[in-house]
């Protein structure tokens, strides 16, 4: 399961719509950013990292990276 998928659940866990994050990611990065545009990123699994941690942050959660377990 992609990032995506695991947002869209957080949106809805979180009671925040699609409309509220397009709003909170054109305001951090300080230009125009759709409804459309974010939706269509949704659906095609194509979110930056940049656009991924501003949403992260706007629900309230982090992501952590672990090395391996090796053996």
């Amino acid at each position: 399961m992609g990032i995506c998928n695991e947002i869209k659940k957080l949106m809805i866990d979180n009671d925040v719509t699609i409309t509220q994050l397009a709003r909170i990611i054109a305001d951090v990065k300080n230009k125009h950013y759709t409804v459309q545009n974010l939706s269509q990123k949704l659906r095609n699994n194509t979110l930056n990292a940049s656009e991924i941690d501003i949403i992260l942050n706007a629900l309230k959660y982090q992501i952590y990276f672990y090395p391996q377990k090796r053996g």
